[in-house]
Order: C-alpha cells, then structure tokens, then sequence
C-alpha cells in the first residue's frame, strides 16, 4: 500500500508469533469454566481466541451464554466463526483503557474471577487495572512475540535510521518498537534517528510502547488500522519530514 503511493519501502520483519499451545493458564481456564468459577473473559485478539478454542474442545459450550469481553473486531470475527454470540465490543482505540470502561459497566461484585487471554505480551496495564477494582484475575497466555530467527535486516534498518538514511518509520506492533531497540547497537543513536524521521504508529498501544522508549510519534492513524495508517502517512508524512528537518 505504501508503495503504491510512491514510496520507496524498506521491509524488516520484527518479530515471530510462538504458539505456546495448551498452557497451564489455558488448561486452568478450561476447568474454572467447566466448574462455573469465570464470571467472565476478556478476549484481546482473534488470534488468541482461535488459540483458545484449539485447546479447549468445548469452548465454544462453556463460553456461550457467559460475560465475554471482545476487544476490537478481530476476536468478535473470531467468535462469530465459532458460533458464540453475545461477545461485549469494545469501542476504538481499542487500548486497555476502553477494555477496562466496558468491564466497569457489566456490574460484576468484586472478588468476581476475570480472565484474560493475553495477546504477544503480557497485557500488565490491563490486569493491574482489574486487580485495583478488587477483581481476581487469571492470565492466559496462548503465544508469544519473539525476535524473528533472523535478525540481520532489523538489524540493518536500526543501523539505517541511526544513520538518518530513513525517512519515514512506520510501525504496526508494539512489540516492533521492542525488537528495534532491543537489537539496536546504540539505544540513544536509534532515538536520534528516529527524531531525524517521521515516526507513524498504527494507534495507542503502539505510540504507547514508542513513547515508553523516549520517541515520540508524529503519526498515528484513528481508527487504529492499516488502510488509516497508510493513507495518513500519504498525507502527511512529507510536510512533517520537511517540519523536522527545518528544509
């Protein structure tokens, strides 16, 4: 898509999804819904769902009818395929922060167990903000973001943004930032960089992870998907370029 707009692309794969298959977590998920003990799920990706019923012979049976909280169209698409209707949407962005407001409005008691299936990373801000409503909280891990086996081409577009031969970054996940800086040979020469360019998120929990490593986005697309990402880039991303290097 961006090419099609012009722009000259430089590809670098990130990160590597692990399937972690049948879990402790998911396992004790299983029973806590066989035994009643779930008041009710939080599901934070399609793919994890997916994940979950693969695991869970009956989930489709133990979930319908139960409090299941959908965040985005992804994990609602996802349960839609496997028959379970009800699924509770939570409105854009699409952060833990609208999963949290949906949560606040089912009146569930306190002491009520939630569980969350947690996407590539552990979804902290999320279950820390369940755990202070006086919920108890299982986390449910189903996969895992990793470094991809080879490294060598994020390796070499770290080394080119800290050259400042990169003018626009674009990322669509946060565990993107994660992996550039993680394999960067300067964190601080990749930051300067970074300022050097245009810095594009797909949304809030990708700006979030960006500014948690001191940069800043000057881009992010609303609603937090590809289409929007790539046409703002489109629009704005030569008059920010021209902005930040003062030409």
């Amino acid at each position: 898509m961006l090419a099609r707009h012009g722009a000259d692309v430089v590809r670098a794969p990130a990160l590597r999804e692990v399937p972690m298959g049948a879990t402790p977590e998911a396992l004790e998920l299983a029973r806590g819904l066989e035994r009643g003990d779930v008041a009710g799920l939080v599901l934070l990706t399609g793919v994890g769902t997916r994940a979950l019923a693969a695991v869970c012979p009956r989930f489709t049976e133990l979930v319908s009818g139960r409090v299941v909280v959908a965040r985005g169209p992804k994990p609602l698409a996802a349960l839609r395929e496997l028959g379970v209707s009800g699924g509770r949407p939570v409105p854009e962005p699409f952060t833990w922060r609208e999963v949290l407001g949906v949560v606040d409005g089912l009146g569930l008691d306190a002491g009520s167990l939630l569980a969350v299936q947690e996407y590539g990373a552990p979804a902290t801000a999320l279950t820390d903000g369940l755990a202070e409503r006086g919920f108890r909280v299982l986390r449910v891990p189903v996969y895992r973001w990793t470094l991809p086996d080879d490294t060598a081409r994020l390796r070499a577009v770290a080394d080119a943004i800290a050259g400042r031969h990169i003018d626009v970054a674009v990322f669509t996940n946060s565990a993107q930032v994660d992996h550039l800086f993680r394999v960067a040979t300067d964190a601080a020469t990749l930051r300067a960089g970074l300022e050097h360019a245009v810095v594009a998120s797909v949304g809030p929990v990708c700006s979030e992870a960006l500014e948690a490593h001191g940069s800043m986005p000057d881009l992010e697309a609303s609603p937090p998907k590809m289409g929007p990402l790539v046409a703002l880039i489109a629009a704005r991303a030569p008059e920010v370029l021209r902005r930040k290097r003062g030409a």
